[in-house]
């Protein structure tokens, strides 16, 4: 089953947040359609669209392995099914 989700991460500018999140997706066999990034005044932003393989890795699985790898490179990482997210941010 392929799941879309949006994934966001925020936190401190450094090298190597997006090799970091972009490995832990690759690893996963998660797919990533679309980026955005930005930096204000030293604060990183991105924002993707991913689809997931869940038959690969379960979505719950992917969200505990983004976490790690945030906890360790200093970033928050949230993971939300596309629906999920698009419910919440409905008008």
């Amino acid at each position: 089953m392929h799941t879309p989700a949006i994934l966001s991460v925020l936190g401190a500018d450094r090298v190597g947040i997006v090799a970091g999140i972009s490995r832990v997706l690759a690893d996963s066999n998660a797919n990533i359609e679309d980026i955005r990034q930005t930096i204000i005044d030293g604060v990183f932003s991105m924002t993707m669209l991913v689809t997931i393989d869940e038959e690969s890795v379960p979505f719950e699985e992917l969200q505990r392995r983004l976490a790690e790898v945030g906890d360790e490179i200093g970033v928050q990482v949230t993971l939300q099914r596309e629906d999920v997210f698009r419910y919440m941010h409905r008008i």
